[in-house]
């Protein structure tokens, strides 16, 4: 339970932020998101590294996956629909390092390679905790991965990477769906509306303009880890074995 708890604090102001249209109000304009998700994560890397959860090798493996993970988003500016493989290495993170670590993967991914392209906006803390967020989904399914890496393990983080592409897909569009269909009738959002009509416009929303869409990337996230998740999971599972150790009284 204590594991779990920094990030589940955390994933609170996430929360908040894509939930103020389900509550019929307006996010004001002087809302503090950028601060808010910089302070977030900040302050679950310096617990991680203050109860000893990360150590100079699990920064450094951290840095290496978003690195890689930015210029995998990079080289794919334009993919086929919603994919992308800057998921890839998020879900196998998590799978084997647990929620906290799939966060801080998904989050720093987002933010270097936001700083790497110049694509700096307002949208970029939703980004971080929506990709965050599929760290932590993988963190949670890598509670019943095998001691090595098998089938089963490649199937269920292959299930946890295709719910998770519609997922993400779903949360980002929470930001387009108010400005971009405000007042309309059936599917769009209109202050003081109750939460069930709210969610009944932006499931409509949502299936017309990118459930399509969004099957890419969640197919994308699927074939990727069927294609490279056994041997990946198998390296950083030895890796993972080497930064824990046993302390045995004699």
């Amino acid at each position: 339970m204590t594991r779990v708890l920094p990030v589940g604090l955390v994933s609170l102001a996430g929360v908040v932020l894509f939930s103020w249209p389900f509550l019929g109000t307006d996010l004001a304009a002087s809302t503090p998101a950028w601060a808010l998700m910089l302070t977030c994560v900040a302050a679950l890397f310096l617990v991680e590294v203050g109860t000893r959860q990360l150590d100079s090798r699990a920064i450094a493996l951290l840095a290496a996956i978003a690195a890689l993970d930015s210029a995998a988003r990079l080289a794919v500016i334009v993919g086929i629909g919603g994919f992308n493989p800057i998921f890839f290495l998020v879900l196998c993170a998590g799978f084997v390092f647990g929620t906290s670590f799939g966060f801080m993967a998904g989050a720093l991914s987002i933010l270097v390679s936001a700083l790497i392209s110049g694509g700096i906006g307002p949208w970029v803390p939703y980004q971080v905790f929506a990709l965050g967020w599929v760290g932590v989904a993988a963190g949670v399914a890598g509670r019943w991965r095998s001691p090595s890496p098998g089938l089963r393990d490649v199937l269920l983080l292959a299930a946890v990477g295709g719910v998770m592409g519609y997922v993400f897909g779903a949360l980002m569009d929470v930001t387009d769906w108010v400005p971009a269909f405000r007042g309309n009738p059936t599917l769009g959002w209109m202050p003081a509306m109750t939460p069930a009509t709210a969610l009944l416009h932006f499931a409509r929303f949502y299936a017309l303009t990118s459930l399509a869409y969004d099957s890419f990337r969640a197919a994308g996230n699927v074939v990727m880890v069927l294609a490279l998740g056994a041997p990946v999971l198998a390296a950083l599972s030895r890796f993972r074995s080497r930064l824990t150790f046993e302390v045995v009284r004699t």
